[in-house]
Formats: structure tokens, C-alpha cells, sequence
């Protein structure tokens, strides 16, 4: 069984054709790496607002307990999803390819010493990082991949059989919702099948649909345990004072995913 399902990623990561490549990876990673530095600084321990108040409780209950576990961060930016991990007693190895995030990730760890390993290297080409992992979490990364598929191939070839794999994603039917809902008052969506790339930000994000996303991770040998769909505490978004923040309250701008790989 093992073989088997080594042989099925090992085909994805040769032989699937990504779809919605109008840029590289090459490409999208040097536009993460010419992010602003007041920007990259600008995260603090819990990254920021919408991470703190959304994503982090979540990403980190469905990893379930990470104690003494070895975890992959793919994708670990400027490593505060991984100094979380290792605060919880993770071994934890972040990849990163965007070298001003990377650098970032690692001046801290220089400072903190919590004994994370950061590597730079493409997801989509990961190299030996020390698998297998008991899980691998990738948050908030793979809807900035070109190559996505080729990069979810690699987070599920990285895991140990029945390990975990956590992915998030801005939701798929509410991508806009912050600003739509800023504009209009409710929210607009005009259109969700196709697969296009959103130019919005430091760098492009690319549309596809939640389908796309669950077949592949069925499709990689994973069973699917839980969707979670965060919705932002009513009285946080009142203290917040933000304009318009009560759209977080009304739909979930954001998606979570937990699957395990099969024995």
C-alpha cells in the first residue's frame, strides 16, 4: 500500500500539468521577495489581525497535538506560524523560498533560538527536508502557487502514513469580501468556476475552485476529516473599531482544511 501510494505522488509531481501558470514560480517567488521589509515586519507573533482573530486557533486544533512531533511549515514566510509550532514542543522545519522572508525567519530564530530550521527551496521542487513528517501544514500558500498542485503533491509526499496535513486559503466564494463588502455593503461574487490569477497585493493569487482543491487532496491519497470555515467573534469585531469588519462576522473569508494521508 505504501508503494502504491508513493508511486500515485510521485506520478502527480512528474507528470500532472498545473493549471493557471500564466506566471512562474520563479516569477511569483521573486514578487513575495521584493515585498516591502516594513511590510514583512509589520507581522508580529501571531501575524496579523485576521490570523490571530481567525486562522491560528484553528490551523493549529485541527494539526491536533504537535508535542514532540516533527512538523513541516511549507511555506513559512517570515515564520510566525512556526515559532507557534515550536512553542507548542514541535520540531519543526519551515521551507520558504522568497529569500526577504526567509532572511526575516531566520534573524528571529538567530535571536529566539527555539531551534527551528529554515530552508529555501520552491515547494512545487521541495528536496529532502528531513521527511517524513508527522504533519505538514501549509497556510495560506498554496493559492500563491503557480505550480499548486505539484506543491500539494510534495506537503502530502513529505508526510509519514496517517500523518496530518493542514491547509488554509482565502475561501474561494468570498475572496473579496472585505473590500466588496466595504464598497457595497453585502457581497457580490460575478464569478467562482473559472481559474484566473488576482494581480491584488505584493504578488498575484491565483482563483480556483474549492472542487479543485479537495479533489486533489482526495486525488493524493488523502482522507478529508475537516472543513472549517472561521467566522470572527462578534464582540472582536466591535472592539475593533475597523470599518466594515463585520463582514468577517457574516461570511467566512477564509477556509481550513485537515486531511490525513491513508496507511
Amino acid at each position: 500500500m505504501q508503494s502504491g501510494l508513493d508511486e500515485a505522488i510521485g506520478g502527480y509531481l512528474s507528470e500532472r500539468c498545473d493549471r493557471m501558470s500564466t506566471i512562474s514560480n520563479s516569477e511569483a517567488i521573486a514578487a513575495w521577495a521584493a515585498m516591502p521589509i516594513d511590510a514583512i515586519e509589520a507581522y508580529d507573533d501571531q501575524g496579523d489581525f485576521p490570523k490571530r482573530h481567525l486562522m491560528n486557533g484553528n490551523v493549529l486544533r485541527m494539526l491536533g497535538p504537535v508535542d514532540g512531533r516533527k512538523v513541516l511549515d511549507a511555506g513559512s514566510g517570515e515564520g510566525y506560524l512556526s515559532r507557534l509550532l515550536a512553542e507548542g514542543g514541535a520540531e519543526v522545519v519551515g521551507v520558504e523560498p522568497a529569500a526577504a522572508l526567509l532572511a526575516r525567519a531566520q534573524k528571529i530564530e538567530q535571536e529566539r533560538r527555539q531551534g527551528i530550521r529554515f530552508v529555501q527551496a520552491d515547494l512545487s521542487t521541495l528536496p529532502e527536508v528531513g521527511q517524513p513528517f508527522d504533519a505538514v501544514v501549509c497556510s495560506m500558500v498554496l493559492l500563491a502557487i503557480p505550480a499548486w498542485q505539484s506543491a500539494m503533491a510534495a506537503c502530502v509526499g513529505a508526510l509519514k502514513p496517517g500523518g496530518r496535513f493542514v491547509f488554509s486559503i482565502t475561501h474561494p466564494a468570498f475572496e473579496n469580501l472585505y473590500p466588496t463588502w466595504r464598497d457595497h455593503g453585502h457581497y457580490q461574487l460575478d464569478r467562482y468556476l473559472d481559474e484566473y490569477e488576482m494581480p491584488e497585493g505584493h504578488a498575484p493569487d491565483f482563483h480556483r475552485p474549492l472542487s479543485a482543491y479537495i479533489n486533489e487532496v482526495i486525488g493524493l491519497g488523502c482522507r478529508v476529516i475537516e472543513l472549517c470555515e472561521p467566522r470572527m467573534d462578534p464582540q472582536v469585531a466591535r472592539d475593533s473599531g475597523i470599518e466594515a469588519i463585520e463582514s468577517y462576522v457574516a461570511l467566512p473569508n477564509f477556509l481550513i482544511v485537515s486531511a490525513e494521508r491513508d496507511r
